[in-house]
């Protein structure tokens, strides 16, 4: 009996990727264009995304680079209509941003917490429910939200940055419960580590890239493609009937 491939096109889709212009958040970009979406890129600076804008559109693809400094409401809120008014409609989110500054808990200082609730968890959160209030009227979405194993596993000296993490997977799970009857789903991402500029200073010591290597049963370090195709996935109708789960692209650490 022939049976019909699992579809994982998003052709026709309208995806927007926070925290677009460098590392996970340009991958997520990149892969979500060849699955066949056109992309609104969330970044800090339009002027300096304009490489990847033609990259994209060069792919075939529509491309709106916006500004959007995450957890400013405003900007968010202008990010989305400006969204809405060049496309009609979101499809999907991935809301990417993230600040991640470690410290042992007892040394965090309060602008320290701040900043890290503010972006990780308040940002999250306001950029999810901008976007997720035209998908409910819209009766249909997908929103993935990049978290961390950090919400899984404990990390020395990343307390903070763990506690956030954690909420954004309890968040996820909470909204996919709220939203199911509008058909959005919402799910979490988790990476490892992931070769990227920003874990770049902390890989290249060799200590600190070998006791991180020493958790990962795979025995690598990942790289942004391995998270992306987990994001595509997820944005895909193959992933349809799944909301509400963290997929855990870490290696193994998390059952090591």
């Amino acid at each position: 009996m022939q049976r019909n491939a699992p579809d994982f096109s998003l052709e026709g889709k309208v995806t927007l990727v926070t925290g677009a212009s460098r590392g996970i958040g340009r991958a997520c970009a990149l892969a979500c264009a060849a699955a066949g979406s056109d992309i609104v890129l969330g970044v800090r600076n339009v002027a300096a995304s304009a490489d990847l804008v033609a990259e994209l559109e060069g792919a075939g693809r529509k491309v709106l680079a916006v500004e959007l400094d995450i957890p400013n409401k405003a900007h968010i809120a202008q990010a989305v209509d400006a969204a809405l008014t060049t496309f009609g409609r979101i499809d999907v989110l991935v809301n990417n941003v993230g600040v991640a500054p470690g410290n042992l808990a007892e040394l965090v200082e309060e602008k320290d917490l701040d900043e890290i609730l503010d972006v990780n968890i308040k940002g999250t959160f306001l950029m999810t429910q901008a976007v997720g209030r035209q998908m409910i009227k819209r009766n249909g979405g997908r929103i993935i939200s990049i978290s961390s194993q950090a919400g899984t596993v404990a990390l020395r000296g990343e307390a903070i940055y763990c506690m956030s993490k954690a909420a954004i997977n309890h968040l996820t799970r909470c909204l996919a419960a709220e939203w199911a009857p509008y058909n959005v789903t919402v799910n979490t991402v988790s990476p490892t580590f992931i070769h990227t500029d920003g874990t770049a200073p902390f890989l290249s010591d060799d200590a600190n890239r070998q006791a991180t290597l020493d958790h990962i049963p795979l025995g690598r370090i990942g790289e942004t493609d391995d998270v992306v195709g987990a994001v595509v996935f997820l944005a895909s109708p193959a992933a349809s009937l799944i909301t509400g789960a963290n997929l855990l692209v870490d290696g193994g650490w998390s059952v090591a």
